[in-house]
This record gives structure tokens, C-alpha cells and sequence, in this order.
């Protein structure tokens, strides 16, 4: 809807040759109201003094003059002249306009012909859409195609994504062999560990071992040189334990060392004798008794050395092999008793002190 503001100050008004030869004095300001001046739609310009028209889709004059020819300039119904409007020259805004053809996305569209004009048969110039969205690299490798190129890519993509898994793959797995080779050699390190341990173990065993053997030798070496056997030159005939008629308990209770009549007896170690004389069926005896409280007996001796209460050193000579009591033959009758009196095997307790009779 058009405003009723006043008309602007600053238009021409044309003299009486240009506009139909009306006297200027008699004109006065027009003021169009809505029922003299239909509304005019878009926007345009108003020419002032000095300026060029504005450059628009739609042409400010031809405006102008639709305006004026519908709402009637001569005939306005408060009697007052109309006022005098400017008419712009068409040709100079034509001319200050530029070539449609320079005007992007139009020039494609028509033709320098004549025949281009509306009704022509010929058809636009169009680019080819074949090559839209290929780059230089495409046209380099001599693709010709849109879709070609893109398909190239796609397949290029798919190839370099496809060599990116197996290389994932292939990275994965060597550092599944790697993270395996290095637990099978801390495997074999561990085991090698063990075995070496393991032999270490044996054979700080085995040194032990050894030791021990070497320091029992010792001992019975030095034992040995502080006990000694009780004869020489002797036959072993009967052992501890062994049953017969001619024992009066059934088994015999020493060890028979037989020798010739006369053979030297010998002190097995330092001690004290305890008793010396006749016993009966043992005939002549000595008992030797040694700091630890255990006794010797010598029996059946033809003669004595000593006597009671004689202190004597391992080797000392204390009798003489015989025959004295219940005998068959010359031999020594060797017994060994403990502290408290009971019957012990003789060889094994010379055994136990480094000898081996």
C-alpha cells in the first residue's frame, strides 16, 4: 500500500515545450491519494537532480509511467495540475547496462545468432557433464570418465585399505611370534635355571656327601689309632648270636678270635682293669673297663699281665692266648658289654671304632 507522504522537493518539472505547453505558474504540488494512484509493487528509485538512474531488474521510468497512466495526472479529483515527471532517456540506461552474454551462467545460454530468439529450434551449448568431478590427477592418468575416475578411486581406497588390515594382520602376528619366541626362551631360561640348580643341588650334595665320608674316615682313622684289635695272626670261627649245645644259654655270646696258644692279647684301648683271674667256664679272664663304662672280656687265656685295678693303653699286652675252661681248641673269647651289663656284638662294635677284624 503507497504512503501519502509528499511528493519530493527536488524533481523537474519540464517547461511548457516539453509537456504539452501548459503555463508553469498554474501547477501546483500534486498529492496522490489511494484512490488516484494504484499501488506499485517492487522497489524503485526516484531520479534526483544530477544522478543517473540506479541500475534494477525492473526500470524506474517505465514504473513511473505505468503509475501516472493508471491513476491519471490530469484528472486528479482535487482539480490541481499534475506534476510534471522526468522521463528517463531509455537508450543510455540501455547502453550503461552490460552484454547479457558477460553475465555468468547466461551467456552458455544464448546464441549469437538471431535465430536464438524464442521459437528457434537450436538447443544451448552445455558443458559435458562426463568430466565433472575429475581432477588433475584423474586427467593425468588418462581418465576420460567421471565415473571411471571415481570408481578408480574408490577402488584405490579400498586397495589401500585393504593393504592397511594386512598389514595390521601381518604386524599383529609378528608380534604374536615375537611376544611367543620371547616366552619360549624365558621358558628355556627358567628350565636351564632349574637344571642348573638342579645340578648345583647334586652336586653340592654329592661335596657334601663326601665330606661327610671323608670326615667319618677321619674319625675312624683316628679312632682306629686309639683302638686297636685284640690279637694277630687269628682265625674268626664263631660269631655273636650263633646257636648251639655247647653254650650254656644256647647262643653264643662273643666273638671266637682262634689262634695259637701263647699269642699276645692286646689292650683294644685305654682303660682299667676291672677284674683278672679264674671264671670258671671261661677260664682265665680279663675284664678291661674303658672310660665310657663299656667292658671288654678276655677269655680263656693261658696266662695273665695284669692286674686289678692296672691302667693300660691302647696295644698294651695284658695275656696270652689259651685254652683255660670250656674250649675245644686254643682261641680267644672275645665279649663286649655295656655300661649296663648287657651283651653287644663285638665285630660290629669294633667296626664302629675304625677297625675291621
Amino acid at each position: 500500500m503507497a504512503s501519502n507522504r509528499p511528493a519530493p522537493q527536488g524533481l523537474y518539472v519540464p517547461n511548457d515545450d516539453e509537456f504539452g505547453g501548459y503555463d508553469e505558474q498554474t501547477w501546483e504540488e500534486w498529492n496522490p491519494t489511494e484512490e488516484s494512484v494504484r499501488p506499485v509493487r517492487g522497489r524503485h528509485r526516484v531520479h534526483k537532480k544530477g544522478g543517473g538512474l540506479a541500475r534494477s531488474s525492473t526500470v524506474l521510468g517505465v514504473g513511473v509511467i505505468a503509475a501516472v497512466g493508471a491513476g491519471g495526472i490530469a484528472t486528479a479529483q482535487d482539480g490541481k495540475p499534475p506534476v510534471s515527471i522526468s522521463m528517463p532517456d531509455l537508450g543510455a540506461v540501455s547502453d550503461s547496462l552490460p552484454e547479457a552474454s558477460s553475465l555468468p551462467g547466461v551467456g552458455s545460454l544464448m546464441s549469437d545468432d538471431a535465430s536464438g530468439a524464442a521459437g528457434s529450434d537450436a538447443a544451448p551449448a552445455a558443458a559435458p557433464l562426463t568430466t565433472a568431478g575429475m581432477t588433475a590427477a584423474d586427467a593425468g592418468q588418462g581418465t576420460s570418465d567421471a565415473g571411471e575416475a571415481l570408481r578408480a578411486r574408490i577402488m584405490q581406497q579400498a586397495e589401500s585399505q585393504q593393504d592397511q588390515a594386512d598389514d595390521a594382520v601381518r604386524t599383529a602376528a609378528e608380534e604374536a611370534a615375537v611376544k611367543k619366541a620371547a616366552e619360549e626362551a624365558a621358558a628355556q631360561q627358567k628350565e636351564a635355571e632349574r637344571d642348573a640348580d638342579a645340578k648345583a643341588a647334586a652336586k653340592k650334595k654329592k661335596a657334601e656327601e663326601a665330606r661327610k665320608a671323608k670326615a667319618l674316615a677321619e674319625r675312624r682313622a683316628k679312632l682306629a689309632r686309639s683302638y686297636a684289635i685284640p690279637t694277630s695272626s687269628y682265625t674268626l670261627t664263631s660269631h655273636f648270636g650263633d646257636s648251639g649245645s655247647m653254650w650254656s644259654s644256647g647262643q653264643h655270646t662273643g666273638l671266637d678270635f682262634a689262634a695259637p696258644t701263647g699269642t699276645p692279647l692286646k689292650a683294644v684301648h685305654t682303660g682299667t682293669v676291672k677284674e683278672a683271674g679264674w671264671a670258671g667256664a671261661y677260664g682265665y679272664r680279663t675284664v678291661l673297663e674303658l672310660p665310657d663304662g663299656t667292658e671288654v672280656w678276655y677269655c680263656h687265656q693261658s696266662s695273665l699281665n695284669v692286674s686289678v685295678g692296672q691302667k693300660v693303653s691302647t696295644g698294651d699286652v695284658i695275656g696270652r692266648v689259651g685254652a683255660t675252661g670250656n674250649v675245644t681248641g686254643p682261641h680267644l673269647h672275645l665279649e663286649v658289654r655295656t655300661s649296663g651289663g648287657s651283651a653287644i656284638d663285638p665285630l660290629a662294635w669294633l667296626r664302629s671304632k675304625g677297625l675291621n677284624p
